[in-house]
């Protein structure tokens, strides 16, 4: 199964979504809003979270955890949430510098004194990847073939980034630096560079220094597994998709920027992070520098960002993920002290089914 190449949330789509919801719906209780959003969708399920400053405000699930089964979701089940994993990579990241073992405005040639690096990536920098502005195109090195060979490829998985990060940066930028070009690349590399800068794997990584200290006990990689609800493909119909079954996922390489999963309740956990001014895990001025986009952008750190956006009535954040069987919506309202996700086990028709809903959610 292949992630898809650009990022299908922006600022902008979902403003739209949240207009069309709020013309055509009625104050409803949470509960009620997603039994019609799943009713309206088709999809097997839907769950859904509004977080507030001091914790987990209302969270449901509705739906089943397989198409053709009788087994129900729960408020407990795990999600997977795609490309939401970026800003979790950025946050690490962002704990590294605090930690003193990282650095913002570091170069590429820096991160990976390992390797030869074309000396036109000699000024790009961390956050330029980042902000996928820094000229890497998926289509250079993360290609069909490449990714096809990612799930037979027995390799350690830190072995098979760094030989990605190798392939790209051995050559001249395929993209314009400077110029927004979303791709999992990017992070496949910031991944890479954090292996090198912790001694470890970008997961256990992230399980150490932000699964843990935030009291994330349910995150994982790749697909769920055991009892829990299953992605599905379309096939004329939803179709689960077994955790073991080719396709189930993105090959385990492209970890940093798309294979996380949990429990809403946990995600949460991180999402406060962005209503507290860093929640005391980062300084405020850490989560500036995440949730400021480049000057003239709209993407910051893993978000697409809206200074003044009608669907929160102030600033908002905003993203989604997806591997094509799965889909979570994210918008955050930091000003109001709330945000919003809404996750579905099946991304054709749970894909707009999580965005009105997470609309309807965070609406003043």
């Amino acid at each position: 199964m292949l992630d898809r190449r650009r990022m299908i949330t922006t600022a902008a789509a979902l403003t739209v979504a949240g207009t069309a919801e709020r013309a055509m719906a009625t104050p409803l209780p949470r509960d009620a809003v997603l039994t019609e959003a799943l009713e309206r969708s088709g999809a097997p399920a839907l769950a859904g979270a509004v977080i507030g400053r001091e914790g987990l405000i209302w969270s449901g699930a509705a739906g089943v955890r397989a198409a053709g089964s009788d087994d129900a979701v729960t408020g407990d089940d795990l999600w997977h949430l795609g490309s939401n994993t970026k800003a979790m990579t950025a946050m690490l990241y962002g704990r590294l510098v605090e930690d003193g073992l990282a650095r913002w405005g570091a170069t590429l040639p820096g991160l990976f004194p390992d390797m030869e690096v074309d000396a036109a990536w000699a000024e790009t920098t961390i956050e330029d990847l980042m902000t996928h502005r820094g000229g890497l195109l998926d289509t250079t090195v993360l290609d069909l073939p490449t990714r096809a060979a990612g799930f037979s490829d027995g390799r350690p998985v830190n072995e098979q980034r760094t030989d990605l990060a190798r392939r790209a940066l051995n050559r001249p930028p395929a993209g314009e630096p400077g110029v927004f070009a979303y791709g999992n690349l990017n992070y496949i590399l910031v991944g890479a560079a954090i292996e090198r800068l912790t001694g470890t794997t970008w997961e256990d990584a992230m399980r150490a220094r932000l699964f843990q200290p935030l009291g994330i006990t349910s995150g994982g990689f790749g697909p769920p597994s055991g009892d829990q609800p299953r992605g599905h493909m379309n096939l004329g119909g939803p179709v689960p998709v077994e955790p073991d079954q080719a396709g189930s996922d993105n090959p385990s390489m492209m970890g940093p920027g798309a294979t996380i999963h949990m429990t809403l309740a946990d995600y949460g956990r991180f999402l406060i992070l962005f209503l507290t001014d860093g929640g005391g895990f980062v300084t405020p001025e850490t989560l500036a520098r995440l949730t400021t986009p480049p000057d003239g952008a709209d993407y910051a750190l893993g978000w697409a960002v809206s200074a003044d956006s009608p669907l929160t009535g102030g600033p908002m954040l905003a993203h989604e993920g997806s591997n094509t069987l799965w889909h979570v919506t994210t918008i955050i309202a930091p000003a109001r002290g709330l945000a919003a996700v809404a996750a579905s086990n099946d991304h054709g028709r749970g894909g707009p089914a999580t965005q009105g809903l997470a609309a309807r959610l965070i609406r003043p």
